[in-house]
């Protein structure tokens, strides 16, 4: 009789573990971390005293990298860092460190949107929305494009919407 009882409580088992297995492996994949490295070029920036443009009289390039922590598939958390250098008139200098936590929502087909707090080392502040996606997805890394619109306020200058462009790696 306890064989009988060992037997079917091995079957139960079984069977409620191939039954939740698809549950089972999907809990275990979060919180999941990946990390990811690019290039960000800003375009244009517009304020109320005109609008500049990156390449023509200066050219500011920004390296982000950062850590994200997905809660689940849809939903997760970000904290990014870019230092930017700006080179002028045949000098270059690291002009920024930008600071920049957010959340992050998968939009599906590849589509992610991140919302950015942003804090700067020049003293600016704002927010950034950014527009994420993965073009080309390998077995170990997947390839990226992003366009992210900075908005600035503070230390003594004027608001600035900024287009910019990104891509990079992530792993």
């Amino acid at each position: 009789m306890k064989q009988f009882a060992a037997i079917n409580y091995t079957l139960l088992t079984l069977i409620l573990m191939s039954a939740f297995s698809p549950l089972i492996s999907t809990a275990q994949n979060y919180p999941k971390v990946t990390g990811y490295v690019g290039i960000l070029h800003p375009i244009v920036t517009f304020s109320n005293t005109g609008t500049e443009t990156n390449f023509n009289n200066y050219y500011v390039v920004g390296m982000p990298t950062g850590i994200n922590i997905w809660k689940n598939k849809t939903i997760g958390f970000s904290m990014e860092f870019v230092p930017t250098v700006r080179a002028e008139a045949r000098n270059s200098k690291m002009a920024n460190f930008l600071f920049h936590p957010g959340v992050l929502v998968a939009l599906g087909d590849g589509f992610t949107f991140a919302g950015r707090a942003a804090f700067e080392t020049s003293g600016r502040y704002g927010v950034t929305p950014v527009l994420n996606k993965v073009i080309a997805k390998g077995k170990d890394c997947s390839y990226f494009a992003a366009v992210p619109l900075p908005i600035r306020f503070g230390n003594n200058r004027t608001a600035t919407y900024t287009i910019g462009f990104q891509f990079g790696i992530a792993f």
